[in-house]
């Protein structure tokens, strides 16, 4: 088992038991994990806990010197509030290490109902400035914030010197078109929006079709993507999808690609991050041990000695083989301009 004592901690994502054992056994610090319910945005049949699950994982993680960290992170609806509640409820006996919230109604009732619950601001709840995060701080003594995919370098670097919160950054993992929480893209199609149902592309409403000019995918009966015989085919979401306009026919809203910011890890880690996150509840044990491993490696060699840090191309090669389109971005934290 790899053990870290290092500052910035790498907080990895647990859709299932095997995907937790797999962050614990490769170099996690801390796991993130869900209920099986709409409580959290990863609401996918076969992902997420029931209270056994979450039990047995969160013992396995704490025998190795591993946090867990349970989300729930979805908007209730008014006449649904007692299924969050009532997570809140479960996640205070199970006595995880911290809940991710994005409601603010929620985060009261857990300000009030359980002083003791350590609370992060999960990142769908779009805070992207340090007025936003002061806020939450003051009404709900929130501990950590997860920022947005959508701030620069700088602005995340403005954002730690102004803020009196640990401050979590997303490391890896699948990019969003949308500020997160603000996401109502998949609604148009399938009725379900991530941020009260839990999905995006909710599986219900996926099909593949083979045809004579290659596999189709589809969501709920809108055409997302064609395939070449043999190609790898992504799991179909609209942000994702390529269409026809204006007589050609490419991805018009975002490109399947991953966020990697092994590049940028020295500045991170001297601006004062807390934690680096990787993204994928969604994603395999395999990819999880891959992911872990890599980044693990990445963060102790930069920690131990930052001045020196040298990007290795391997590490590149392993993250790339289980990224979206099978390459990497920096995202919106290059932004030269600025």
């Amino acid at each position: 088992m790899i053990k870290s004592d290092k500052i910035v901690e790498l907080v990895c994502p647990a859709g299932s038991v095997p995907a937790l054992k797999a962050a614990a056994d490769n170099g996690a610090d801390a796991v993130y994990i869900g209920f099986r319910d709409r409580t959290n945005a990863r609401n996918f049949p076969g992902l997420n806990f029931d209270e056994n699950e979450a039990r047995a994982g969160i013992r396995y993680a704490r025998e190795r010197g591993v946090r867990v960290l349970l989300a729930i992170n979805t908007y209730p609806r008014p006449q649904l509030w007692a299924q969050w509640t009532d997570a809140v409820r479960r996640a205070a006996e199970l006595d995880v290490d911290a809940l991710i919230l994005a409601d603010p109604g929620l985060m009261r009732y857990c300000a009030r109902d359980y002083p003791e619950l350590r609370l992060h601001l999960s990142v769908q709840a779009s805070a992207t400035n340090h007025e936003a995060i002061a806020f939450y701080a003051k009404h709900f003594a929130i501990k950590r914030v997860v920022l947005p995919r959508v701030l620069s370098l700088s602005q995340v670097q403005n954002i730690i010197q102004h803020v009196n919160v640990e401050v979590e950054v997303f490391g890896f993992g699948s990019l969003c078109v949308m500020v997160e929480g603000r996401c109502t893209l998949s609604s148009y199609v399938t009725g379900e929006s991530p941020n009260m149902s839990g999905v995006c592309s909710p599986a219900k409403a996926v099909r593949w079709e083979e045809s004579a000019f290659g596999r189709k995918s589809r969501l709920n009966g809108v055409l997302i993507d064609v395939y070449a015989p043999q190609a790898p085919a992504g799991y179909p979401t609209l942000c994702k999808g390529r269409f026809a306009v204006g007589g050609n026919v490419f991805y018009a809203l975002e490109e399947p690609t991953s966020l990697n910011v092994l590049k940028i890890l020295p500045p991170l880690i001297k601006a004062g991050v807390a934690a680096i996150k990787v993204e994928g509840r969604q994603r395999s044990p395999a990819y999880v041990a891959q992911v872990t491993r890599v980044l693990r490696a990445a963060l102790d060699a930069c920690q131990t000695d930052p001045e020196s840090f040298a990007l290795r191309e391997e590490w590149l090669a392993q993250l790339d083989n289980v990224a979206e389109g099978r390459c990497h971005t920096l995202g919106a934290y290059h932004r030269p301009w600025q």
